[in-house]
């Protein structure tokens, strides 16, 4: 519950193109090949996250979390998520939370994190999408 706060407190203003492009193939496809190089081997080859992913190790780090529809990616606005893959986890929640996930902003450009993130949505039920892009939409004020 703390993280969830957190992380709506942090969102930040809507993306400008509003969002993510989960429609359009190319961006999709593209976001499914560096999701494969850069992703998969933490969040799986599938989406399937690492197995007790919201329990934290002996270290105090949570493992991975799905990006399927069971995991709680679709649980947060476009522009959180932008922020989450481009600066990290930690960097974003602070305190004492304890997380591997490391930004990739210096890694990855902005459109290639929403072809990411593109990737992922287009894998999601119609019914998660639908309910992502209202969420989007009372986001971003709409």
């Amino acid at each position: 519950m703390r993280l969830a706060l957190a992380l709506a407190l942090v969102a930040g203003p809507a993306l400008g193109e509003g969002l993510l492009p989960y429609e359009d193939a190319e961006r999709v496809a593209e976001g499914r090949a560096l999701y494969a190089e850069n992703c998969a081997s933490c969040h799986g080859a599938d989406l399937e996250g690492e197995p007790d992913w919201q329990t934290p190790d002996a270290e105090g780090y949570l493992p991975a979390p799905p990006h399927d529809e069971t995991g709680h990616t679709w649980h947060h606005p476009d522009p959180l998520l932008v922020r989450i893959v481009t600066e990290g986890t930690e960097a974003i929640v602070g305190g004492d939370y304890r997380s591997t996930m490391i930004g990739f902003g210096d890694i990855l450009s902005e459109e290639e994190i929403l072809n990411v993130l593109a990737y992922i949505k287009s894998t999601w039920p119609d019914e998660i999408r639908k309910m992502h892009d209202e969420m989007n939409a009372r986001a971003s004020g709409g």
